[in-house]
């Protein structure tokens, strides 16, 4: 449900958001400068959804600094964008069937697991949304 500080997403922003999009997540570095990654991406109709590993820099940063920016754009219209500012839920619970269910959205295929890698779905509650469409 949307509130001052958690605007909904719009059906055509969740719609963009379940396509075969790359998203690129910037998170904060310690020293404050941006780190810029291109992720996998889905939606729970009400927050954006990635999917990363323990440990590299996107879930450090964002271990520290919730605060995250996503910005993802059409395959076929560069100009149908949605970006989402927000802060970031870490969540273990059910973060392989997740990243297998992105694999298999991008690629057909589960992900595979390399041993001993550790997974977590983060979850980005909207704080504000822009669209250019």
């Amino acid at each position: 449900m949307a509130s001052p500080t958690h605007p909904s997403l719009t059906g055509d922003q969740v719609a963009l958001l379940r396509e075969k999009v790359l998203a690129h997540v910037a998170t904060v570095m310690p020293d404050g400068s941006p780190h810029v990654t291109p992720v996998w991406v889905d939606t729970d109709g009400e927050a954006v959804l990635f999917n990363t590993a323990k440990g590299r820099v996107k879930h450090r940063n964002l271990s520290r600094d919730p605060r995250v920016a996503i910005s993802v754009s059409a395959r076929e219209d560069d100009y149908r964008t949605v970006v989402v500012r927000g802060r970031a839920e870490l969540i273990d619970e059910g973060a392989i069937d997740h990243i297998n269910r992105l694999a298999r959205k991008y690629r057909g295929t589960d992900y595979d697991l390399p041993a001993g890698q550790e997974r977590v779905i983060v979850r980005v509650v909207p704080t504000s949304v822009h669209r250019r469409s």
